[in-house]
């Protein structure tokens, strides 16, 4: 193992930058990750990549200038003292938060709601995955199946994580139809998922005209709409991955009645006629953040069982040494997910 490795920082100027920094070496209760795959996720571009800003900063902005990326995947290559559930050669999904562990949140698995001081985020607050090799908490590692490559692992450390808590709130089965608004890659996770938990239809909605003839070709949806098409208030569940106002208003007027809808896109505002749209329908409305470690980990469970390869849904892959350029396209005109390959020798 070289002493040195690459690692991608963002300065928030819209560029990506390679420096070189020392291996860590993993104290009591860490482990050091050999990175197979790293994920490019929209909040990095939305809140850090174009800008240092706001997403739950305390003192300033919550990006505190370390390696980026929260969606890393990748082989245990060293343990530190007094680890006991992982050891060399496991293969690992990365939680990408390290919560104090004490607090409510955390003992429910939620550390993602975690509010203590000590709370970090991998790519935020702490070195990411967007490196040869992270350092991480073995207590937010999750058991990467076999049959899982490293690149299925970094989707589901974050996207499919936050997708599937959006579909467990609101019971997605097969005694209904699931609209699924906004086909990014959360979008098109919810899709995947979606069906693994039975619905009897899916059926997305997404204005780009690329996104939507992307989705096709992956075969996700039984039918994709653009938003100016009529969609018919028939659907027992419905999710908002868009994190849009006109998205969350499709998704509330395609409930049926008796309806269920989540919300799990990022950002801007929630604005509904109240009385038409919600109290004479009888919706229920959830919000969900991410998800938990033992979700994470029962996610990655049943996609083997469902027989889905959360990878389908990546368009772009690029060598760290590129990072530039796959930002550079995950912020612009990508059709589906964009993830950084550290160490591609990783299979």
């Amino acid at each position: 193992m070289s002493a040195t490795m690459a690692g991608v920082y963002l300065p928030g100027d819209s560029t990506a930058v390679l420096r070189e920094l020392a291996v860590p070496a993993p104290g009591p209760g860490q482990v050091l990750v050999e990175v197979g795959a790293s994920g490019i996720c929209g909040s990095d571009i939305g809140y850090i990549y174009h800008e240092h800003k706001g997403h739950r900063g305390v003192d300033g902005p919550a990006y505190r200038g370390v390696v980026a990326g929260h969606e890393p995947s990748g082989r245990i290559v060293a343990v530190g003292p007094g680890c006991r559930r992982f050891g060399e050669g496991d293969r690992v999904i990365v939680y990408h938060i390290a919560g104090c562990g004490l607090c409510d949140n955390c003992r429910r698995g939620y550390f993602i709601s975690c509010i203590a001081p000590e709370r970090q985020a991998y790519g935020w607050q702490r070195d990411g995955g967007h490196a040869h090799y992270v350092l991480a908490e073995e207590s937010t590692c999750v058991p990467l199946p076999a049959e899982l490559s490293y690149v299925d692992g970094a989707l589901i450390a974050c996207g499919f994580g936050t997708a599937y808590e959006g579909l467990r709130r609101i019971g997605v089965n097969g005694d209904g139809d699931l609209l699924v608004v906004g086909l990014g890659p959360v979008g098109l996770a919810a899709g995947m998922i979606g069906r693994g938990m039975g619905a009897r239809r899916v059926v997305g909605v997404e204005p780009s005209p690329r996104r939507r003839e992307w989705a096709d070709e992956l075969g996700v949806f039984d039918a994709t709409m653009g938003p100016d098409e009529e969609i018919a208030p028939e659907f027992a569940t419905t999710i908002d991955c868009s994190g849009s106002r006109a998205g969350r208003a499709t998704a509330i007027g395609g409930a049926a009645e008796w309806g269920r809808v989540s919300l799990v896109g990022e950002g801007g505002t929630l604005e509904t006629e109240v009385s038409d749209a919600l109290l004479h329908k009888q919706l229920t409305l959830y919000a969900s953040w991410v998800t938990s470690l033992t979700a994470m980990t029962e996610l990655a469970v049943n996609l083997v069982r469902w027989g889905l390869r959360p990878e389908l849904v990546v368009s772009d892959r690029f060598p760290i040494e590129e990072a530039g350029k796959a930002y550079e396209l995950a912020a612009g005109a990508s059709r589906g997910k964009v993830v950084l390959l550290p160490s591609p020798e990783l299979t």
